[in-house]
């Protein structure tokens, strides 16, 4: 059994999962994903705020082929997501596909759930890369703890904020948490953890693949911004606040 230390994560935020998937499955894995990326690449991904200049992305991955379902579908994965988070099943919020090109920028501090219009903390995002990420590619960065913080102001993913939350972080001395990844190897955060990736300074493309989840039975919460609002209608669609979180789009993984 994959071990899962839920008591860490429940400290700082974020864990490092090592051989969650093989390195077989990877290698089954990533031609698909990579397929899936060539095809969709150009295509909008609908949403106000997106990664266009540092990474190629698609999201929802698991829609467009039943190879690629399959991956993001995997029981192992959600299992693991609601051991962390310490509840019996798990929906999925979305997934994406992350290429970070040769030379493309640190992404900046930002927070997940200020993205997200679901009223819990029992969140969680899996970054699994599809090739040995090591610190010249630009691994995650966490802010440990930063996920139990308050009054961080606006989180819009933006230079400006990125510059506020740097301050933020060393006034309150979170430690910050960054280390190779291999692939197959996963990390866990919280979407309340604070979190960044390093620049791509290596000559290969950084690919990874993400699965968000939540706990099933949380409900929709009123959008607090335009980005929720898309949010909202983009990843659970017909779903209205105070109903419960589900459509289509998000089926119990776990």
């Amino acid at each position: 059994m994959i071990k899962i230390d839920s008591k860490a994560f429940e400290r700082e935020g974020h864990i490092h999962v090592r051989g969650l998937a093989t390195s077989e499955e990877i290698a089954q894995y990533r031609p698909v994903i990579e397929s899936v990326v060539g095809a969709l690449k150009d295509q909008p991904q609908g949403r106000i705020d997106d990664y266009s200049k540092l990474f190629t992305q698609v999201t929802n991955v698991w829609r467009i082929s039943a190879a690629a379902r399959q991956i993001v579908f995997s029981r192992r994965f959600a299992e693991a997501a609601a051991r962390l988070l310490g509840v019996d099943s798990v929906r999925l919020y979305h997934d994406q596909a992350l290429f970070k090109p040769p030379g493309a920028d640190r992404t900046p501090w930002h927070q997940d759930r200020y993205y997200w219009p679901l009223d819990t903390d029992r969140t969680v995002t899996m970054w699994m890369p599809l090739v040995d990420v090591d610190m010249q590619m630009g691994s995650m960065i966490f802010a440990s703890g930063s996920h139990r913080a308050t009054a961080l102001g606006d989180l819009i993913i933006s230079s400006e904020t990125d510059r506020r939350l740097t301050a933020i972080i060393k006034e309150r001395r979170w430690p910050i948490w960054s280390e190779p990844v291999r692939a197959g190897d996963a990390t866990f955060h919280a979407g309340g953890t604070l979190h960044s990736a390093g620049a791509n300074r290596s000559d290969r493309v950084r690919e990874v693949l993400t699965i968000i989840y939540f706990a099933s039975g949380t409900r929709v919460a009123t959008p607090s911004n335009p980005n929720q609002q898309v949010d909202m209608e983009v990843f659970l669609p017909g779903a209205r606040p105070g109903e419960e979180a589900k459509s289509d789009l998000n089926p119990i993984l776990y």
